[in-house]
């Protein structure tokens, strides 16, 4: 159900026992049935870590201030209107009065409408209880709705006129009445009655404010909205007197006055808040497009993520930047590996992060740490790019790390840094699915304004007090997904996709009805999608998927994309310029080889590579022939293989090994000494120090990597050799780090239990409560300072067991566990021999076997108990 609509009636009736209202908030959970107080342990999971032993456990725990906080700050705002009304309503309150703090006089349609649902999140969740005659919010709840010990009311409103008299002599109190124009009575408490009768009654009250001088009623509406209190001095002006000696204004401490809360409720139309926001912001749509438009920009938008992912961790194929002390990656290797991807910081911070989720890239963990891509690396680039992307997917929702805070300050000041400590935000996966959740209420195709989606979002989550940082955050987040979720495909253009939908576990007309493969070609076209209705107002439920759900899910968003992501090829566009143009992606060898053998000038919808000498002579190194390069290139273009690209391949191999290079410290070998004269004779080689030892023999100083680049740099072409003088061949070595998992997301909080867990937690708190509450017969009197669990001995405990086997009857025992701690427990006997007692435990739920030596005594159940 949408967050716009509300149910008629309560979700969570609190009925009173035998119709006497509950005196405590055990007695109202006591009253409910298991689905009840399985909804409030599924939206406080807290209270269940661990299990409660009875009902009274879990209503102490219900009003912690810790717990409470906690489903505060989960109220949506006029939830949480509804409790601060409540707040400053009479204690008990009546449900009538409650409603009317929150629609006015005028009885606003929407806030009445809206009224129910709110009412019973509250009970729910057990923040209210009590029947609708006597309502009461939890004292924690009131005391944290409080904005201050002086002014402990969360809506503005000043004391009531009882509360602001207490302490005033019962003169005054006649004084203010008869000024007020009321008989005056014989005692304070009548007089203050027919004062407030006075302030409550709109037609009396607004007659007299129509006496009021023009200067009182301005200060009136100073004061209505709060705060209430005002300062005065020994001799205040005539409008001011006018206003406290009819009570409008009551003195609280020398030179302070205050308005009475029923004077201030009058002001107001008899609303508690200025604004009451019954029904959340509506999410706007700034431009719609066709859907197959937007399926298809984030189809693009999702090749281009996994194609930079890619490029990220082939640029550290042979090991990454180094890992810093504290951490993370420096902000000179980020730097770089910006320019590596050609794309701004923040968005290679984000690419680094999400490989770094997706348990892609990770340290190697080595004396000298780097980064490097994973084992599961290798695995992923096997797979089919829909099920890539699933992937990359999937960890982004589910990812605490936050990306967008790279380069912020932590709370110690110090820059926080990618892949670094003290990224991890627990709101993050929430923050990401509601946005994702609120762009599904919009129509196929429609694109959201970011305002009325932070709007929305505030609205549910209306954080409290000085909450400035984390609501920031709380928008942030929000922002950083609308961005996020662009680059990685799940929107297109600004609105969810088909397979964003199915992300979310939404049906998709669009997707159903298309089953056309993205264009491969510049003269592919998709086939038009028809038109269809908007999507449902209900995005997500609000019990969470299980595991095999959300993986479903995700599967069946990877086949949707599937047909709209483009084929892989297996070939290429030679041209006569000594360049490749790649019309779209390659097959992994063809695009593996080309890499080698071109350097990539450009990308986009084509890739350009482009054949230097360098590039040639890569793949000459890496062990080709200059016969395997042709023959490669004629299988792979469509186009005729151009005369320049094999006069360069040619060429570069006619020279390429001429030259060899060893280790001596290093030595150049050559047939043809001539050569080798012409590089002693060349100024450039001074530097290499070299010498003729032979005639075709050259040794040098510099290592031989280091004579190697440098005679390459001359324009030569020699090839490294081994010991045994065979030449060596190069490959890329890829480094990896040993097998390592994705990181794990930090929870916001106890998981939200399943429904296994939540019968069980169910069950064994019934059973804990039913042990601490049924009647017991009477036993043996303990004695003072002794503790309440039954006394009997050995030879009565036996006897009693004993009977109860033959009756069948249930009976309550004192336990002591092998760690010495006490509980009490009621058991139905099943069998006693050897010194042990078979019983079937109601506290537990199952059959258990319990020493008698342990057993510190036995009574029987009251007859009236089952």
């Amino acid at each position: 159900m949408s967050t716009e609509e509300h149910p008629t009636p309560d979700r969570t009736p609190d009925p009173a026992p035998q119709g006497t209202a509950p005196r405590s908030l055990a007695e109202a959970l006591r009253a409910r049935d298991d689905a009840s107080l399985s909804a409030l342990l599924r939206t406080r999971p807290d209270l269940i870590t661990p299990v409660p032993t009875d009902l009274t456990q879990l209503a102490t725990r219900a009003g912690t201030r810790a717990s409470v906080v906690r489903a505060l700050e989960r109220l949506d705002r006029f939830a949480l209107q509804t409790a601060e009304a409540l707040a400053v309503a009479s204690d008990p309150a009546a449900r009538d009065e409650l409603l009317a703090l929150l629609a006015g006089d005028d009885n606003d349609p929407a806030v009445t409408a809206a009224f129910p649902h709110a009412l019973g999140t509250l009970r729910e969740q057990a923040l209210v209880w009590g029947p609708d005659d006597r309502l009461r919010l939890v004292r924690t709840a009131r005391e944290l709705l409080a904005p201050s010990p002086q002014h402990p009311s969360p809506t503005g409103l000043g004391p009531t006129v009882a509360e602001a008299t207490a302490g005033m002599s019962p003169g005054r109190i006649q004084e203010i009445v008869a000024e007020a124009g009321l008989p005056t009575t014989h005692d304070s408490v009548s007089a203050v009655a027919s004062l407030t009768a006075l302030f409550t009654d709109r037609s009396r009250m607004s007659a007299l404010l129509d006496t009021a001088p023009a200067e009182a009623v301005d200060v009136l509406s100073r004061l209505v909205w709060g705060p209430p209190y005002g300062q005065v001095t020994a001799d205040p002006a005539r409008h001011l007197r006018w206003l406290i000696d009819r009570g409008l204004l009551l003195p609280t401490a020398p030179g302070t006055v205050v308005l009475p809360r029923e004077v201030a409720l009058h002001l107001r139309a008899g609303r508690a808040h200025r604004v009451t926001e019954p029904v959340a912001p509506a999410v706007e749509a700034a431009r719609t497009h066709r859907p197959q438009v937007v399926d298809s920009a984030a189809a693009g938008q999702a090749y281009t993520a996994l194609a930079t992912v890619e490029e990220l961790l082939k640029d550290w194929h042979e090991g990454g930047p180094a890992v810093l002390r504290a951490g993370g990656l420096s902000v000179r290797d980020l730097k770089r590996t910006a320019v590596a991807l050609d794309v701004a910081e923040p968005i290679a911070a984000f690419w680094v992060e999400l490989a770094y989720a997706a348990g892609l890239l990770a340290s190697d963990g080595e004396a000298d740490e780097r980064y490097a891509a994973t084992p599961a690396y290798d695995e992923w680039l096997e797979r089919p790019a829909a099920e890539r992307w699933a992937t990359l997917t999937s960890a982004w929702l589910a990812a605490t790390r936050t990306a967008g805070l790279i380069g912020g300050r932590d709370t110690k000041d110090r820059t926080l840094s990618a892949l670094g400590p003290g990224l991890d935000r627990s709101a993050a996966p929430e923050v990401r699915h509601r946005v994702l959740a609120l762009l599904a209420t919009l129509p196929e195709g429609a694109a959201a304004t970011p305002d009325s989606v932070l709007a929305h979002l505030q609205w549910e989550r209306p954080l409290r007090g000085d909450r400035s940082a984390a609501e920031d955050l709380r928008a942030r987040l929000a922002r950083w997904t609308l961005s996020e979720s662009e680059l990685l495909g799940v929107t297109g253009r600004g609105a969810l996709s088909a397979q964003g939908r199915a992300l979310l576990g939404l049906p998709s007309a669009s997707a159903r009805e298309s089953g056309a493969r993205a264009p491969s070609g510049p003269g592919d076209k998709l086939p038009a999608h028809k038109h269809h209705r908007p999507a449902v107002e209900a995005p997500l439920s609000e019990t969470p998927r299980s595991p095999a759900e959300q993986a479903a899910a995700v599967a069946h968003a990877a086949r949707l994309l599937a047909p709209l992501l483009p084929e892989p090829l297996d070939h290429v566009l030679l041209q006569a310029d000594l360049t490749a143009v790649a019309p779209g992606p390659l097959e992994r060898p063809l695009a593996d080889t080309l890499g080698v053998l071109a350097d990539v000038e450009s990308k986009g919808g084509a890739t350009v590579y482009r054949f230097t000498p360098g590039s040639v002579r890569r793949a000459l190194d890496a062990g080709r022939s200059a016969s395997d390069l042709h023959a490669f290139l004629a299988a792979h273009s469509r186009t005729p293989v151009p005369q320049p690209l094999a006069y360069l391949i040619d060429d570069v191999a006619r020279r390429h090994g001429h030259l060899r290079i060893g280790a001596a410290s290093a030595y150049v070998r050559c047939d043809d000494d001539a050569l080798l004269s012409e590089i002693l004779a060349d100024k450039r080689s001074q530097g290499l120090r070299l010498r003729r030892l032979a005639p075709t023999v050259l040794a040098a100083l510099a290592d031989p990597a280091a004579l190697l680049e440098g005679l390459r740099s001359m324009g030569f072409a020699p090839a490294a050799e081994s010991a045994e003088g065979d030449v060596l061949i190069t490959r890329a070595h890829a480094h990896r780090t040993p097998p390592r998992s994705a990181p794990v997301p930090v929870p916001d909080g106890p998981p939200v239990p399943d429904a296994t867990l939540l019968g069980a937690a169910v069950r064994a708190i019934r059973a804990g409560d039913l042990a601490s509450t049924t009647p017991r017969k009477d036993t043996q009197a303990p004695a003072p300072g002794n503790s309440e669990l039954p006394r009997t001995s050995s030879a009565e405990t036996l006897a009693t067991m004993q009977a109860a086997v033959m009756t069948g009857e249930a009976v309550w025992i004192g336990y002591v566990n092998a760690e010495g701690a006490a509980s009490q427990r009621v058991i139905a006997p099943i069998r006693v021999e050897g010194g042990f007692v078979t019983a079937y435990d109601h506290t537990a739920d199952e059959v258990r076997t319990y020493p008698l030596h342990r057993v510190t005594g036995v009574a029987e159940l009251a007859d009236d108990q089952p």
